[in-house]
């Protein structure tokens, strides 16, 4: 009979990556994939745990999990204490420039052993890497490069190095509160509720979470960091058209008032341009308001070099976390309060990544 309550039923594309998992995951995980998707087919709890021989709670849990919070949750656990999974943005920068290149002579494509070994053989890391931490640095950067058609630089393009090198230049500027070097990159968030009023909480309880939710559509968050001065802005907006991105210059605008000039780094999306601020503002307006900024875009699939990339992680996993926000109104209420705290502790971001380690890391000379 089938899964009590649940009615599962897998994408086609969680279908897809559960077969890709199949060829290279661990046991575990390759369990998980089993389970998710002997009930795709129907089966109910107990044939699948004889069918695959584990206990009905595994079942049920990788089934609620998948419900809840989707395929990822599902399938790999969270961090253990320890050793933290996250590396600092160096060790993570060349992980994700030489998983970006050519695989090693004699291997048509990179594995997460062979990603492991080649960090190390490398120098790319101070310390070990575990696969585990490999698939979550990739996993960030939506990188699949166990895939036969996933992209890769391959020969790297002079647009791609002269516009790396360029964003290098940048970060390696010491600081200047007159010309400060700002990060921006934007993350769509989902909202979602509960369907159900929870119960209060007595003292010493754990909070629990009903498995059934509801989705209220998703928004968007516009992402700043000011890395060497740890500096953080995050402004929610209901989308993230031209105008969205016009009016969240005007607030950087205002923010750096005594700036000469904002550094702004960012990837070169069509609404990144000086047409979303004529188009909202008008051609004077708009035009004077970009001048106050100096542009710089990160190449094609290379967003590990937005240094935002790493502010959008702490907003995420500390702002954000696993939990719900069911409303626009309680995510802006929930962001500023990140804000605020985050920026009285002026968290700097130490990049390390220079134009000399990108040479070493993507193999190529000077130009």
């Amino acid at each position: 009979m089938p899964m009590e309550g649940i009615q599962l039923k897998l994408s086609s594309k969680d279908l897809e990556r559960i077969t890709e998992l199949l060829k290279y995951e661990e046991d575990r995980v390759i369990r998980r994939c089993n389970i998710l998707h002997t009930l795709n087919l129907g089966y109910g709890v107990i044939e699948i745990s004889i069918l695959l021989q584990v206990h009905r709670n595994t079942v049920r849990n990788v089934g609620l999990t998948y419900l809840e919070l989707g395929l990822e949750s599902a399938l790999y656990d969270e961090a253990r204490s320890g050793r933290p999974i996250d590396f600092d943005d160096r060790e993570r920068s060349r992980i994700i420039a030489m998983v970006c290149s050519e695989p090693p002579s004699g291997y048509y494509r990179w594995t997460l052993d062979l990603i492991v070994e080649e960090s190390q053989k490398r120098e790319l890391i101070e310390d070990n890497i575990s696969r585990e931490q490999v698939r979550l640095i990739l996993q960030e950067h939506d990188l699949k490069p166990w895939r036969e058609k996933m992209w890769c630089i391959g020969k790297l393009s002079e647009e791609y190095i002269e516009r790396m090198e360029d964003v290098l230049d940048v970060y390696e500027k010491p600081y200047n509160k007159d010309y400060p070097v700002v990060c921006v990159d934007e993350k769509p968030v989902a909202l979602i509720g509960d369907s159900r009023e929870r119960l209060p909480l007595r003292s010493g309880d754990v909070l629990t979470k009903d498995y059934e939710y509801q989705r209220n559509g998703s928004v968007n968050v516009f992402c700043a960091v000011e890395p060497k001065a740890g500096k953080y802005i995050n402004t929610v907006t209901q989308q993230r058209c031209g105008s969205d991105f016009a009016k969240f210059l005007k607030s950087l605008a205002l923010k750096y008032l005594q700036a000469k000039k904002i550094i702004l780094v960012m990837d070169n999306l069509s609404t990144h341009k000086e047409k979303s601020l004529t188009d909202y503002y008008g051609e004077a307006v708009g035009r004077d308001l970009w001048r106050k900024f100096e542009m710089h875009y990160t190449p094609k699939h290379a967003s590990w070099l937005n240094q935002a990339e790493i502010a959008i992680g702490m907003y995420s996993r500390q702002c954000l976390g696993d939990g719900r926000i069911g409303d626009i109104e309680n995510l802006k209420r929930q962001t500023k309060a990140w804000n605020e705290r985050t920026n009285q502790k002026k968290t700097k971001i130490q990049w390390r990544f220079t134009k000399e380690k990108a040479k070493k890391s993507f193999l190529y000379d000077s130009r």
